[in-house]
């Protein structure tokens, strides 16, 4: 059966961009029901997950992962071709060799491996897989999720292998993520002529001084070891295209990322009574992307610490920072929830690659961590 380096490049040869799978779950599946587990394919609109377990009764211990990747963009622009696996210099090249086939490939021979090495294990181990992490996460785990609360599905613990090292393998350990909140702010004017201000009303200039106000304050000092809440404004657009016509309407995007000392509700309430204070005129529509979740010490954050050090060669870091997972739709089930993966310094890239050497280590990585809290 073909090994961590030929799986991967199965899988970056399907061209999987979200929320397409491609194939790449029933690859999976097809390889972990012929070791033992019990697969269930869930479908929800255009996305496709795939619930893998083996075992029963708890604990749970749950891998978590994503099998659609971001656009390769032109790919004249790529060395190799994004969706032919290529290896060049001692690594894998393709579009996900890293973010994140290559953990998926990893998870699926350590699953393997832990169930012929440990057929009777306790608990249940099992593998989530969707084609909806990169895209808008409404139809993946965000959905899994509301059917695992309803079916009273329990998890314990949760490693998801999104790529998370820094600069060689197991020298990060992600312990937690800050929520995220994105708002489309409208500001209302009336249009008029530059010329006669007292006729119109410019949105521009009533919005700024809010901005201004939301940019510069100091949310909190953060959280634990979580960094300070950040509000950043990613888009201001007004007008007609014309310089002596007052426009009648400002759009601006802002999200805040934020610890655990917020959440969501309460940052759109503050953020609302500045825009109110202002007297404007507006409307603003907030996404909540996902809650912040933190993982406190326990029994997955120390073997996880101890199994990185071995790795590694000296203790992670531990952090919280970074964008946000999937995780964060299975830390409210209960779970506490960790994240390891491969050096991340090329996700989202052109030439985007992995390690052979880290490639090959990362069954053995995760089946280290299956081990320490399932079979000890």
């Amino acid at each position: 059966m073909a090994g961590v380096l030929a799986l991967a490049c199965e899988l970056i040869a399907r061209p999987s961009v979200t929320p397409d799978d491609a194939g790449c779950q029933r690859l999976v599946a097809d390889r972990l029901q012929a070791a033992g587990f019990n697969c269930e394919h869930l479908r929800f609109g255009e996305v496709d997950n795939l619930w893998a377990t083996h075992g029963s009764g708890g604990p749970v211990l749950v891998l978590l992962g994503h099998t659609d990747v971001v656009p390769a963009g032109p790919v004249a622009a790529w060395a190799s071709d994004p969706f032919m696996p290529e290896l060049r210099d001692g690594a894998l090249y393709g579009r996900g060799a890293a973010d994140m086939k290559g953990s998926v490939a990893a998870f699926v021979i350590a699953l393997e491996r832990f169930v012929a090495a440990h057929p009777g294990h306790p608990g249940t181990v099992a593998l989530l897989l969707t084609s909806d992490e990169e895209g808008d996460a409404i139809d993946g785990v965000r959905k899994v999720a509301e059917v695992f609360r309803e079916r009273g599905q329990r998890i314990d613990w949760c490693i998801t292998g999104e790529p998370s090292s820094k600069e060689t393998l197991g020298d990060l350990l992600r312990v937690g993520r800050r929520g995220t909140l994105s708002a489309t702010l409208t500001v209302r004017g009336v249009q008029g002529h530059v010329a006669y201000p007292e006729k119109a009303r410019n949105p521009i200039h009533q919005a700024m001084p809010a901005l201004a106000v939301l940019a510069a304050r100091r949310w909190d000092d953060g959280f634990d070891s979580f960094p300070p809440t950040s509000l950043q404004i990613s888009n201001v657009h007004a007008g007609t295209g014309a310089n002596n016509v007052i426009p009648g309407e400002l759009q601006a995007l802002f999200n805040l990322r934020y610890n655990p000392h917020w959440r969501a509700p309460q940052l759109e309430a503050e953020c609302e009574a500045v825009l109110a204070a202002h007297g404007l005129d507006y409307s603003v529509h907030w996404h909540r992307g996902g809650e912040p979740f933190h993982t406190p010490e326990g029994p997955l954050r120390a073997a996880a610490r101890e199994v990185l050090a071995q790795f590694a060669g000296h203790m992670p870091e531990e952090s919280t920072g970074g964008g946000t997972s999937d995780a964060r739709f299975i830390a409210p089930l209960g779970a506490q929830c960790i994240e390891i993966g491969p050096v991340n310094a090329s996700i989202h890239k052109v030439d985007e690659h992995v390690r052979v050497a880290d490639l090959e280590r990362l069954p053995d990585l995760y089946l280290a961590l299956m081990e320490r809290v399932l079979a000890d």
